[in-house]
């Protein structure tokens, strides 16, 4: 995983624990098997169900083989002749809203199904990562939603976490749909719900959330295979993602070769004379540490914010009986990647710091005196468990314990080093893992529109982001329909202030956002700079989140005279010893909050130096102190990972952050 796990993994750690149980998946895992055929109609049609108003309504099912299969609803029927593998599909005439109504299935077969309780509506997919997972009982005004948690006309439906090798047509657990109350909304995702809990009473008619997200996951994972084979540059990971479904132990071994020559390419201590995973290497000159957790909290002050590659040793003595046989190593999680070696011997190489190391030591590396356990760690935290958990079980199964000193030394930063390739198959830092597992199986159910908070784990890439999300957009508008509506949530701030402008894979992430949306019909940008943290990387505010959203929807999907968005940039030229920056309000015009002045502008040159310029606003224009810059090429807003900006329109909404060239004269 790439950004969120090296930035602050305990945290996520915490999140992912307190959001939701969910079943872990072991390193060495096989491919899951695929559901049993479910009982006459598909998982997602229950009682309390919300289906899309206004388009005709595809339902689907197994029975027996060649059984004829008649729907009813509202007074629409149809019928469908089951496949020789039982499955079965049919398309009732459009509804309007309205509700509820019982929907009938008989198969001819003899198998009856009735369900109660079902609205017609609209139907609104919330996917993404951590930020969209977060649930609604550790947001801020928990205790006021509740209180609104009574609104019969909307409906939720939660997809468990589940990673999947294979394409599937059935969920990976149990997914029902739940009229909205206390207990339904505690656990579903806070964006999710107050989204729905804003939009539904402004547009009348009931509304159907289904939630479908994963902590800390990567926007690859999310997209079919089809589509990321259209795009070039996986080949090999999809050759061995498909080797992974029919031979794991192979799939591994193919995937440590490729972890190893990455670790040989970028890490020093990899190619160095002497690597350091020797058992010959010197490292008496290492400082020495007994880890209690990460290396956050080793109270070292290079390693407290240090991200890259970091290595560990430990030497261990076994007696002639001990040694020979087999054995297992547990590591425990790590942030964020590893790879590990015994006695000069690979043994094994993975990544996520949610994905415990389980490493099997062959026959023949253990041997008896001097025996050396050398880890390379590339992440920000490192050994997520204090080294008393960690462990070799030997052949006769007994428990060496790996507690005590260890000698640590740092070889290269991320900066150096770039990002480590992802298992291809390995929960959310997979490929298509999650689209095949949570996806997919939402079948042919149609939907209004669609919510994406994404991008935290890839903000370390933005330049592939810009070829991801319009593949993703693309992907999912051919299972969903192709003028299907995109809301996405722009990255809020985090991380630290700074005093001069400086590079920031952050702001680069928003500007990919920002221009996906404005290259993208019926796409839409929900802008939440103001509305992050410093230190958290999981702010609380989610409900003016989910109003920001509420009001894009009223504006671009449903049409309502409401002010959907904050300022945006037109045009910005040179004017003299001035740079004019022209935007589009949506509502009443541009308002500095705070201050007689906006905050925040940037002009840069072509050698990239940049620097923060005095501003005024004048109506629908910002007017930037050019006279220190004359060489200025590019102005910037909102250009940093936390920045402070203060540009509103006067009904409240942030201007969006961005990056601009600067022509010559007025457009």
């Amino acid at each position: 995983m790439s950004g969120i796990a090296r930035l602050a993994p305990p945290l996520l750690l915490l999140f992912a624990a307190a959001a939701r149980a969910h079943s872990s998946t072991a390193t060495r895992a096989t491919p899951p098997t695929a559901a049993g055929p479910g009982a006459l109609l598909y998982t997602t049609f229950q009682d309390h169900a919300v289906l899309q108003r206004g388009v005709p309504i595809p339902v689907w099912g197994r029975t027996a083989p060649g059984a004829l299969v008649t729907v009813r609803l509202a007074g629409e029927q149809a019928s469908a002749q089951a496949g020789s593998d039982g499955r079965w599909m049919t398309r009732l005439g459009a509804l309007p809203a309205g509700g509820p109504y019982s929907l009938s299935v008989a198969s001819s077969a003899g198998v009856r199904r009735r369900i109660t309780d079902v609205m017609m509506g609209d139907v609104y997919l919330c996917s993404g990562q951590s930020n969209m997972e977060y649930p609604t009982r550790i947001a801020s005004g928990y205790d006021s939603a509740l209180y609104s948690a009574h609104n019969r006309l909307i409906r939720l439906f939660h997809v468990q976490r589940f990673r999947s090798a294979v394409p599937r047509n059935t969920f990976g657990a149990g997914a029902r749909w739940r009229v909205v109350s206390p207990q339904s909304v505690r656990e579903f995702s806070a964006v999710c719900y107050l989204f729905g809990r804003d939009l539904q009473p402004a547009v009348g008619v009931p509304i159907g959330l289904i939630e479908s997200a994963w902590g800390g996951s990567l926007i690859q994972a999310w997209i079919g295979p089809r589509q990321i084979r259209r795009l070039g540059g996986f080949g090999r990971y999809l050759h061995l993602l498909s080797l992974y479904r029919s031979s794991p132990r192979a799939a591994w071994r193919g995937w440590d070769r490729i972890a190893a020559h990455w670790w040989r390419r970028h890490d020093p201590a990899s190619s160095a004379r002497i690597p350091w995973y020797s058992p010959s290497y010197d490292d008496a000159s290492w400082a020495t540490v007994v880890p209690i957790g990460t290396w956050r909290v080793w109270n070292v002050p290079q390693l407290q914010t240090f991200n890259g590659l970091v290595w560990l040793r430990k030497t261990f003595t076994l007696g002639a009986g001990e040694a020979g046989g087999k054995a297992v190593l547990s590591l425990g999680a790590i942030d964020q990647s590893d790879i590990t070696w015994v006695d000069g011997v690979q043994v094994g190489a993975s990544e996520g710091y949610d994905v415990p190391r389980l490493y099997d030591i062959p026959a023949g590396v253990l041997h008896a005196g001097r025996n050396v356990l050398a880890i390379g760690i590339f992440g920000g935290a490192g050994l997520l468990s204090p080294a008393s958990q960690l462990t070799l079980r030997l052949a006769d199964g007994r428990l060496v314990r790996l507690a005590g000193r260890w000698r640590y030394r740092t070889s290269a930063p991320m900066s150096r080093t770039g990002q480590i390739p992802h298992v291809p198959w390995l929960n959310q830092f997979g490929l298509t893992d999650l689209h095949d597992g949570m996806i997919r199986p939402l079948g042919a159910t149609r939907v209004r529109g669609i919510i994406w908070y994404q991008g935290e784990s890839d903000a370390d890439q933005p330049r592939a982001y810009a070829r991801l999300l319009p593949a993703l957009i693309r992907d999912w508008r051919r299972q969903f329909g192709a003028d299907t509506p995109f809301l996405i949530v722009q990255l809020p701030g985090f991380m630290a202030y700074h005093r001069k402008p400086r590079p920031s894979d952050w702001a680069r992430l928003r500007e990919v956002q920002r221009r996906v949306v404005a290259d993208t019909p019926r796409a839409g940008l929900a802008v939440t700079i103001d509305i992050g943290s410093r230190r958290i990387i999981h702010p609380a505010d989610k409900a003016d989140v989910g109003l920001r959203l509420a009001l894009l929807a009223r504006r671009m999907i449903y049409h309502q005279a409401v002010v959907g968005s904050g300022p945006t940039p037109l045009a910005a030229w040179r004017s003299g010893a001035k740079v004019k920056v022209r935007f589009k309000t949506h509502g009443g015009g541009l308002e500095s909050e705070e201050s007689n002045r906006p905050i925040g502008f940037q002009l840069c040159d072509r050698a990239a130096h940049c620097a923060f310029i005095d501003a005024r606003q004048r109506g629908h224009e910002v007017y930037l102190d050019a006279s220190a810059m004359p060489a200025a090429t590019l102005v910037r807003y909102c250009w940093d990972d936390s920045p402070i900006c203060n540009l509103y329109d006067r009904e409240g909404l942030p201007a969006v952050p961005f990056e601009l060239p600067i022509r010559g004269a007025a457009p």
